[in-house]
């Protein structure tokens, strides 16, 4: 599938594939920008480029599992790049002080592109019965 990419800054980096049978396609920092506020703080990465999405699909913007060597937390879990989007890709984390930091050059992310469905929701009365039923947090074990 191809999929249209621009460098919006000479040094981006076209995600690529770690290895071949890999699902997410890996995202390079190429500047950081640092706001430390009172209330909150983060840092943000910009990987210096815009990909436009095509019609039915969405990118999903995931951390690495390097993530752990850091203190980093991708504030939104999960990034969601919608077809309509084609500005600068992103990734903005909340950083744990004292911690380690993604660095300019680090991969930072990876991006997963996949298709979605049209959804139409249909208001009922009654839901199918099922073994779980409406058991939630913890309730299938630890």
């Amino acid at each position: 599938m191809k999929v249209k990419i621009k460098k919006l800054v000479p040094q981006a980096i076209i995600p690529t594939y770690a290895n071949r049978t890999d699902a997410g396609l890996d995202l390079t920092a190429v500047y950081i920008k640092v706001e430390d506020h009172h209330e909150y703080g983060y840092y943000e990465y910009g990987t210096g480029l815009a990909i436009e999405i095509p019609e039915g699909y969405v990118g999903l913007i995931f951390p690495r599992s390097s993530i752990s060597k850091t203190g980093m937390i991708l504030s939104n879990a999960v990034g969601v790049l919608d077809p309509g989007y084609v500005g600068e890709v992103k990734l903005r984390f909340k950083y744990i002080k004292g911690t380690k930091a993604y660095e300019v050059g680090d991969r930072i992310g990876q991006l997963i592109i996949m298709p979605f469905p049209p959804i139409e929701f249909e208001e009922v009365e009654e839901l199918s019965d099922t073994d779980r039923g409406d058991g939630g947090f913890g309730s299938t074990g630890n």
